[in-house]
């Protein structure tokens, strides 16, 4: 028996369009491979279980909280098509469901299949702006400094490390490591926080000196994440007496592990004032529809993992040049040569030149001429572009009156040009424009207001690592997508999507 409170619904609702619509935007067959044997199936059917999971990503529950919706709440029911008495399923059923999709060719394919009805419809036909952004979205687990990282490595390994429970027990006397906090010392005591440092790095080299050759697989995960963490945040030093002594560091490592629950979770800057450990969701939006046309989730710092390295990924499926919308943070020489490549035009802003005195010459002041490859400064001297890349006039600012305003380093000023010149020079000339500054205001605030519906609630991620967050992000921006395409009047007519 069918629900019989789907007459309840708000038309246009997500609810009411699942309802209606979600065999056809979920069919059977869209989820045969998760199960190729045939046997074992779960009992509930696909298409229940794909509104399920979309309904938990629009409204950001729990799992717990999503099978009491399932239950007791009547929109719920209806947009699943359960009968009103319905006992909902176990919790652990979402996270089986997950797991089969994680493992699948296509762990993201709820977002296809609302990115291809967003293609049926044509609601972005001859809408050819793309606006980028991207936010932090805070980490499931908590961050630990250097002393709580070492000791939970080092557990980690007598656990996975056949034979390294008994190193441990013989050889590393740093701390009892049946015990999974932190030792009791006098915390504010600054010996005794350099000797406890110094034995629980000691600890860590002589069980990554026991096993060079570890087994691959889990054990030899846990021995690389050891050596990382005693190598990232310490340094070999010397006590007043000479003695050799780990301490920590006077810097922060590239690329930090902030967390040995979560390897992948990165410490990041998204403003100067604004620091946070988590992931990075990068988003592109469409902005007169705010339909989002591509997602991805990343580490928040490190290689490869910034808004200008992930930016033309996000428009790799684009069918055709777009004109892309993005702050300073987009405006790369790589990024904008990627774009310039797959044919984009660019309306980003670039960053801003810092001259080295205050109100003085900045790069701009200097005339770079490369054909000729050389450079021309604010006096009228002329020097050449070396294959690094950089023009010394080091000597001449010796008696030039314009010193003043150009310099301040002994040696006088080496200007250096990037490979990208042309692109970033120009990027700077057409940001004066008038056209410039209506596209970018007029258009771009929209992905601002994406990136406040994708974190809305849902600042703080569930999961961990990489995989299971960006799958989450993938089938958060699809839900919202469906709510948009419900909102414009999204109706299925003679077996084709469009909007009425």
């Amino acid at each position: 028996m069918e629900s019989v409170a789907g007459h309840l619904l708000k038309p246009g609702s997500v609810f009411a369009f699942l309802a209606e619509h979600r065999q056809a935007l979920f069919p059977e067959a869209m989820f045969t491979d998760l199960f190729p044997s045939g046997r074992g199936r779960p009992s509930v059917p696909a298409d229940v279980m794909a509104t399920v999971i979309t309904l938990q990503a629009l409204h950001g529950l729990s799992d717990t909280e999503t099978v009491e919706a399932v239950t007791f709440d009547l929109r719920w029911k209806a947009a699943c098509g359960l009968p009103v008495t319905a006992a909902a399923f176990h919790s652990t059923t979402l996270t089986y469901w997950r797991r089969r999709l994680a493992a699948s060719t296509a762990p993201n394919r709820i977002f296809d299949a609302v990115k291809e009805v967003v293609t049926q419809t044509g609601v972005l036909t001859g809408k050819t702006r793309r606006a980028l952004d991207s936010t932090i979205l805070d980490d499931a687990v908590a961050t630990q400094d250097t002393v709580t990282q070492l000791i939970a490595a080092i557990r980690r390994v007598r656990r996975e490390v056949p034979g390294a429970a008994e190193v441990i027990a013989v050889e590393c006397n740093a701390h009892d490591y049946d015990d999974p906090g932190k030792p009791a010392i006098a915390w504010d005591d600054e010996q005794a926080r350099a000797l406890l440092v110094d034995a629980l790095v000691r600890d860590a080299l002589t069980v990554l000196a026991a096993f060079t050759e570890p087994p691959p697989g889990a054990a030899a995960d846990a021995l690389g994440l050891l050596a990382l963490i005693a190598g990232q945040d310490v340094e070999l030093g010397a006590d007043d007496d000479g003695t050799p002594r780990w301490r920590i560091a006077q810097r922060v490592a590239h690329d930090r592990v902030v967390s040995v629950a979560d390897p992948e979770t990165r410490h990041a800057h998204k403003t100067v004032h604004r620091r946070q450990d988590g992931f990075k969701a990068h988003i592109a939006v469409e902005p007169e529809t705010g339909i989002i046309t591509d997602c991805a989730l990343t580490k928040a710092a490190g290689t490869g993992n910034s808004d200008a390295a992930v930016a033309p990924r996000l428009l790799a499926d684009e069918p055709g040049p777009v004109e892309v919308l993005g702050d300073s943070a987009y405006g790369t020489g790589d990024a904008r040569a990627a774009f310039a490549a797959a044919g984009h035009r660019c309306v980003i802003k670039p960053p801003p030149l810092r001259p080295a005195v205050e109100g003085g010459f900045s790069f701009d002041h200097f005339a770079v001429d490369l054909d000729a490859g050389t450079v021309t400064c604010p006096a009228g001297l002329v020097r050449r572009i070396s294959r690094s890349g950089s023009a010394a006039f080091t000597k001449a600012c010796t008696g030039c009156p314009l010193r003043a305003k150009c310099t301040t380093s002994r040696a006088g000023r080496i200007v250096h040009v990037h490979p990208q010149h042309a692109l970033l020079h120009g990027a700077r000339r057409q940001a004066e424009t008038v056209e410039f500054q209506d596209t970018y205001r007029r258009h771009r605030p929209m992905v601002e207001r994406s990136i406040a519906w994708l974190a809305r609630g849902n600042r703080r991620l569930r999961y961990r690592g990489v995989a299971k967050n960006n799958q989450w992000l993938h089938t958060r921006a699809a839900a919202i997508n469906l709510a948009r395409l419900t909102n414009l009047g999204l109706a299925r007519t003679d077996g084709a999507w469009g909007i009425a």
